[in-house]
């Protein structure tokens, strides 16, 4: 009867032995402690060289003594191609000093074959450590790349935030009015920042971005906002550019546009066709608006954040019914394929 997990993977084993009797010993004690094993068994130095040129196997066993070359030597080679892989001579040589040659050579255990039965736990002992460093190299790897996308992704966050901070201020006429559109904007940053969070910094689709960032000017019994299109995942770079655009727009609506009346609205509509994204943001039953003889600090934003966050580009026209500002930007991971630009005050 075995005591070994039901979950033990099968182990594929190279095993270097030019006994037939022995080879079969070692294949029995194996079997009889219920190890799943992939043998593979080769006799000669030749046909050694020949296996370590394909895939690595988990653990590998060899002879002390063998046909041309010996237990060191197959432990050297093995070193050499598959670095990580346990390896274990299985020697019926004794004597105290082959064992200790061997492990300060590296081997990873010596087994003696007149103690077969103890054969078994240091194969499995041998593969269950090897799994466990693995494992920690790549946990270690997901580490670093973490670490990596968190830091590019902080230094262009704090780019953005600080070109925002150099442009308010320069439209701002003191510091309590600098104070209360730069946290208005660094708000709307960080209401996408949570969003793409819960996302685990994957997409966020458009449509929980727009709401996130439209609720607090939503009037109770009013129309509000309308918000139609199909659903459309953005990219963590898009969702934070259409965030900021949208609280501009609702920013400036409020203040001046449909939001600032009883009865006005806004919708929204997007499409995603052929690979790009329409946005349309149209206001209905504000006051009459006229083209303004120049464009204000939240225009320029727009259009900056269009051309350099989405890689596209945002029309904007002063009709007599309302203000209409349309985006056109590319859809899903082209967006973030492009190199990260920081808006230029």
């Amino acid at each position: 009867m075995s005591d070994l997990p039901a979950s033990t993977p099968t182990i594929c084993i190279l095993l270097v032995e030019d006994s037939d009797i022995d080879a079969e010993l070692i294949g029995a004690a194996l079997r009889r402690a219920g190890l799943r094993t992939e043998l593979k068994r080769v006799e000669t130095r030749t046909a050694f060289e020949a296996a370590l040129q394909d895939r690595a196997c988990d653990v590998v066993l060899s002879d002390y003594s063998l046909p041309g070359f010996d237990g060191l030597t197959a432990l050297r080679l093995t070193r050499e191609r598959w670095p990580d892989v346990p390896f274990i001579i299985v020697s019926g040589v004794l004597g105290e000093e082959f064992a200790v040659d061997a492990l300060k050579a590296g081997a990873t255990d010596y087994v003696l074959k007149p103690r077969l039965e103890r054969l078994p736990s240091a194969v499995l002992r041998a593969f269950s450590e090897a799994h466990e460093r693995e494992e920690r190299r790549r946990a270690e790897a997901r580490l670093q790349l973490l670490v990596a996308e968190l830091s590019h992704r902080v230094k262009n966050t704090l780019a953005s935030v600080a070109t925002v901070a150099r442009m308010t201020l320069r439209r701002s006429t003191d510091l309590k009015s600098f104070e209360t559109a730069f946290m208005g904007r660094l708000k709307a940053l960080a209401d996408a920042h949570a969003l793409i969070f819960q996302a685990k910094w994957g997409e966020t689709d458009i449509r929980r971005v727009l709401d996130r960032v439209l609720a607090p000017y939503a009037k109770e019994g009013s129309p509000g906002f309308s918000l139609s299109g199909p659903p459309l995942k953005l990219p963590p770079k898009a969702a934070l550019a259409i965030a900021l655009i949208a609280y501009e727009l609702a920013t400036n609506a409020a203040k001046y546009g449909a939001l600032s009346r009883e009865g006005g609205r806004i919708d929204l509509q997007w499409t995603d066709r052929d690979g790009r994204v329409q946005l349309t943001w149209r206001e209905v039953g504000g006051p009459q608006v006229a083209q303004p003889g120049e464009l204000g600090f939240g225009a320029e934003l727009i259009a900056r954040t269009a051309q350099y966050e989405l890689d596209g580009s945002a029309h904007m026209s002063f009709e007599p019914t309302g203000l209409v500002c349309r985006l056109d930007f590319p859809a899903g991971s082209q967006t973030e394929a492009r190199p990260e630009m920081v808006l230029s005050a």
